[in-house]
């Protein structure tokens, strides 16, 4: 309908015609004035009626009282029923009656008789709130008509805010609490009203909540809204405690009018924050390692650059000085330290920045005998006296035709690692961690042309501890999930051994009895030919032979002592600068440098800047990149890099393979 416009339409079909008129106008909210339905089987009634009425509401209206049924279910937003008592077919006491079933409207009997028993039936049966005697007093009906449609739309507003209230109850994700003065509960969807009457609050809380609940309502009742985090410690099966984390919120509403804040009531709000306090905690975890990472990288590169200076200068002085027996042991010991403290460096570097799989052919007969002090490191229990029982290691010995696996030499010892730290933390009262390898026949698709499709090597650690429950066993995979203490254990271990694993091809299956302890099988694809993992990729063949003139750019005096040392040792002719600058000054166009020695981190400049500038004063120069930290060092297009600390050996195959290569130099 149009707002300026009115429709009446005519039926008449007999005496069970119908005349109607409707001038309903919709808004966004719904009518913009209240409903009424006329019912009267006489049209001169309903004409009277409308004129009366049609200013202040909008109207329905029948001559048939079984259409005004009709009517009354088309449209649910009636407010009042004006209807005739005695009409064809259907008296109105018996209409009212009906419409109650399905209709909220309030209801006014017209009649133009004294008939007594028809108004009391209408009152008992038919919701009537009123009778009117025809013919009526006009303002006296409008004025009864305005009283009884305010209060049947005071009452659907009540109803519908009772039912928005009790909707948002229901549906809140958090425990909801409305209590007096006195701390005794007015409405709660924690527990069912038909529970809660008037029995105090803290009913509706966890016990061990009773006590902050009580403080926060003398407190809200001085600063009008309070919020608390509070744990709440419970125990599960085996004993094991855990905590559920409550966010409390507690406010002082403005009820009953005019109360004081110390007198007004309160609501209580109870949110379960666990999963929040948990992720928190993670994410302050992994912040943590960040910084372990970073803070790795720094020490990496500043201890390696010691490392190469210490290594390198032993080795130094074992060929030119004389030594008893004695003390070249003592020598060889130093520098076999240093060997090991920067395998120490390089593990330190991959937990606290985990890398992307470098994968190549690895052999277990190499990798194992060389991390079994490590792992026996590892299996020593801090904090705990000496007579508690130990945790022992046994290594079983590798088969000589066991084939090289696909895999990351570092990132697997890494993994090993886990799995022995694991294994030590489940055998409390001590215990046996065997590591052994064997050949197993599958079938993989999938996999790179590396590998062989039809086998693996199963690598299993196995121990001696408490094993594990099904439900355990099937979540240790994932990312800070841990059974250990607070402060023992991240989660992260044995998710990054299974993320390392998929990365590299492989596959890990636990088995756990409880008792009896666990079985961790690594099942490695086993990589195609026999080629061996070196430390330096691609750096093949033997010592250069002929005489070079190098240049050697580090910002660190001890390691370019060392590299010119080795340099000097074997032949050739050593410039050794502090910086970029000095190493330009150095250069001579009528004898320039062959190779070029540079640190890939030096305050001024960068490796890669300073080979480009150098590239440009000398055309043709080969380079070759040192560093003390490489994990993080991008691939460098010009030169090889050779990690620190490294030995005189691998400093001359670095060399002859930097000066055989095509494209390792200047194009």
């Amino acid at each position: 309908m149009f707002p300026d416009e009115s429709a009446r339409s005519h039926d008449r079909g007999g005496a069970g015609g119908d005349w109607s008129c409707s001038m309903t106008f919709w808004s966004a909210k719904g009518p913009s004035r209240p409903l009424i339905l006329l019912v009267d089987d006489e049209e001169e009634i309903l004409v009277a009626l409308t004129d009366l009425l049609e200013d202040q509401y909008e109207i329905l209206s029948t001559t048939d009282p079984l259409k005004a049924l009709d009517l009354l279910r088309a449209h649910r937003d009636v407010a009042t029923i004006i209807s005739d008592q005695r009409m064809p077919g259907l008296t109105g006491d018996q209409l009212l009656m009906q419409a109650r079933a399905f209709s909220d409207a309030r209801s006014i009997l017209l009649t133009g008789y004294a008939d007594l028993e028809a108004v009391v039936s209408a009152l008992n049966q038919g919701q009537v709130q009123a009778y009117v005697h025809k013919p009526w007093d006009s303002d006296a009906l409008r004025s009864l008509i305005g009283e009884v449609t305010q209060h049947c739309l005071a009452q659907r507003a009540l109803r519908t805010e009772q039912a928005l209230l009790r909707g948002l109850m229901e549906a809140l994700p958090i425990g909801l609490v409305f209590s007096d003065r006195d701390g005794r509960c007015i409405r709660s969807n924690v527990r069912d009203e038909s529970e809660s009457g008037a029995e105090n609050e803290q009913a509706h809380f966890p016990e061990n909540l009773w006590s902050e609940i009580t403080a926060m309502r003398e407190d809200v009742r001085v600063s009008g809204q309070e919020e608390r985090l509070v744990g709440e410690v419970l125990t599960e099966g085996e004993g094991r405690s855990v905590t559920r984390w409550h966010e409390l919120t507690r406010l002082a509403l403005a009820w009953p009018e005019g109360a004081s804040r110390a007198d007004a009531w309160q609501v209580s709000m109870d949110r379960d924050v666990t999963s929040r306090v948990v992720m928190e905690s993670r994410l302050r975890q992994a912040e943590k390692l960040q910084s372990l990472g970073t803070l790795a990288g720094g020490i990496a590169h500043d201890f390696n650059n010691l490392l190469a200076a210490i290594s390198g200068s032993l080795e130094l002085l074992e060929d030119i000085a004389e030594f008893d027996e004695a003390s070249l042991a003592l020598l060889r010991n130093a520098a076999d330290s240093a060997q090991r403290g920067a395998v120490l460096t390089r593990r330190l570097l991959q937990f606290g920045r985990p890398r992307e799989a470098r994968l190549s052919a690895v052999s277990l007969g190499q990798l194992l005998p060389g991390l079994t002090d490590l792992l026996r490191q590892s299996l020593k229990k801090r904090g705990v006296p000496a007579s508690a029982a130990p945790c022992a290691l046994c290594v079983e010995d590798v088969p000589p035709d066991l084939p090289l696996v696909w895999s990351d030499a570092d990132q697997l010892e890494m993994a090993l690692l886990n799995l022995c730290v694991n294994a030590r933390d489940a055998m409390a009262d001590g215990g046996t961690v065997r590591i052994s390898a064997h050949v197993v026949e599958q079938k993989r698709t999938g996999l790179p042309v590396e590998c062989c499709p039809d086998r693996a090597v199963a690598l299993e650690v196995v121990d001696e501890g408490e094993g594990m429950p099904p439900e355990v066993a099937a979540r240790i995979f994932d990312p800070f999930f841990t059974t250990k203490d607070v402060g023992r254990g991240t989660g992260l271990g044995l998710s990054s051994v299974y993320g390392f694993l998929s990365r590299s091809y492989g596959e890990i299956v636990v088995d756990s009895v409880v008792g009896r302890g666990t079985r961790m099988t690594l099942l490695l694809p086993v990589a195609r030919g026999s080629q061996e993992r070196v430390a330096v990729p691609q750096l093949q063949g033997a010592k250069l032979e002929r005489r070079l003139k190098v240049l050697v750019l580090d910002d660190e005096a001890p390691v370019r002592m060392v590299t010119a040392g080795f340099l000097a040792q074997d032949g050739h002719e050593v410039t050794a600068v502090a910086s970029l600058a000095d190493a330009l000054k150095r250069v001579d166009p009528a004898s320039p440098f062959e190779l070029a020695i540079i640190d890939m981190r030096m305050p001024d400049h960068d490796g890669l800047a300073c080979a480009e500038a150098l590239l440009k004063a000398v055309p043709g120069l080969r380079v070759l990149f040192i560093s003390g930290h490489t994990d993080d060092m991008p691939a460098p297009e010009n030169g090889l890099l050779l990690p620190k600390p490294f030995t005189q050996e691998s400093l001359q195959r670095a060399v002859a393979e930097t000066m055989r290569s095509v494209d390792g130099g200047a194009s």
